[in-house]
């Protein structure tokens, strides 16, 4: 969502600035930090980066903070990196023209309505398309600070993301991203009179884009899927058999003290529900170990979902208080248990994934192509969602190739493309 946040500044820069990128920050007359504030880590790291830029920037140079940790520090930046130029917050990136030419703009309006706004286009990937289906959330997760950053949950109206998905077609992407907090929770609100859709349906109109080829989706949450979405996902085949689940943990009593909506018992069963259905999906998750109150027992029931559902892969992390959270004042778990906790966690995945990965070799899969990297190989995705390399050059890049493993890694397999 930051990277397609990033992309609409750029675009009404481009035209409406007559701004281009560079690659040496020391040439820039304007300096952007999109910046996350989902964890603490990110925040602190804002204030070193503005530092460093401003040492070594040109000058005139202006320097922007923009995105969630904008949206809630606000004035706080500029009070503390006075030659910062403006604040822009997630939720108002539409006004990046308007707070360029305002010394000291600070605009954070979390409810600032920006879903019919028609952003001008620029995509960092000619081969793939990030495209906003819905912007804010209105979940109320004890650890989350997304609602604080990106306010109420809005849809953005069905004809544009179908006209912006035809867009990007027609310049050459076969493969669209469809970006929101809650994907499957899309058409709950739109502004306006727009025609009531939901996600199902939504994803039934994009698939029928001739010349689009791959449908993928950000992230569903586990209390929304409920069969038809499931069904769908499962009999579309033009969406891509991924699924990212978003676990946060396996005690249905912790569940319930993130305010999350379902038990563990429901999310077992809509994996099982998925894997009935689709038995070549891949599931990825993100699990928060050391929750406020997480006991042994707790702890333990997570590991049980590790094991029972194998995910493909995983983004864990340790609980990180976050401001203007039910959950900022409540007693943490000591740090040293923490760590050993998501030790553990991650030394099991990594024997999980070793495990699915060996299984692999000898298999063929399409693979859409999309980034060159080093030594003369070229990368891309299968269906769903393994990353696969291949000796070659540009002239594979947004072509869909079969393509047999030949070597396993953790994090990317290499293969041969099939004559």
């Amino acid at each position: 969502m930051n990277s397609r946040d990033s992309e609409h500044m750029i675009a009404q820069l481009r035209e409406k600035e007559g701004y281009t990128m560079t690659e040496e920050f020391r040439e820039a007359d304007l300096i952007l930090i999109n910046t996350c504030s989902v964890r603490e880590r990110p925040v602190h790291k804002l204030f070193s980066e503005l530092g460093g830029f401003n040492k070594h920037k040109k000058s005139g140079a202006k320097i922007g903070v923009c995105g969630c940790t904008a949206s809630h520090l606000g004035e706080e930046i500029i009070k503390r990196a006075p030659y910062v130029n403006f604040v822009l917050g997630a939720r108002n990136v539409s006004k990046i023209s308007e707070v360029l030419h305002k010394d000291k703009a600070v605009e954070i309006d979390i409810n600032y309505d920006e879903s019919e706004f028609a952003f001008d286009d620029f995509r960092t990937s000619p081969y793939k398309a990030f495209i906003n289906i819905s912007i804010g959330c209105d979940k109320a997760c004890t650890f989350c600070i997304v609602p604080k950053t990106r306010g109420d949950e809005i849809s953005i109206p069905a004809d544009l993301i179908i006209q912006e998905a035809k867009k990007a077609v027609d310049g050459g992407a076969k493969e669209i991203f469809l970006l929101g907090q809650n994907v499957n929770n899309y058409g709950r609100r739109f502004s306006g009179d727009n025609e009531k859709v939901g996600f199902s349906e939504l994803l039934r109109r994009l698939s029928k884009i001739e010349e689009l080829k791959r449908i993928r989706f950000t992230s569903p949450h586990p209390f929304h899927m409920d069969d038809e979405f499931i069904e769908e996902f499962a009999r579309n085949p033009k969406i891509c058999k991924s699924m990212h689940m978003p676990l946060q943990s396996g005690s249905s009593r912790i569940l319930k003290e993130m305010k999350r909506g379902y038990t563990k018992e429901w999310f077992i069963n809509r994996v099982e529900k998925l894997r009935a259905e689709c038995p070549t999906v891949s599931i990825s998750t993100d699990i928060i170990v050391a929750f406020p109150g997480e006991s042994d027992e707790d702890f333990a029931d997570t590991v049980d979902v590790m094991k029972k559902v194998r995910f493909d892969q995983i983004f864990s992390f340790k609980y990180s208080p976050r401001p203007e959270t039910e959950a900022e004042h409540l007693t943490e778990v000591d740090s040293e248990v923490a760590s050993d906790r998501l030790s553990y966690l991650q030394t099991l995945n990594n024997e999980i994934h070793d495990e699915i990965n060996a299984a692999l070799l000898g298999n063929t899969y399409s693979v859409y192509f999309e980034e060159l990297i080093r030594d003369g190989y070229v990368s891309g995705r299968s269906d769903n969602n393994i990353v696969i390399k291949v000796k070659g050059s540009e002239e594979l890049l947004g072509t869909f190739q079969d393509v047999k493993v030949t070597t396993i890694g953790r994090t990317i397999l290499t293969g041969e493309i099939l004559a």
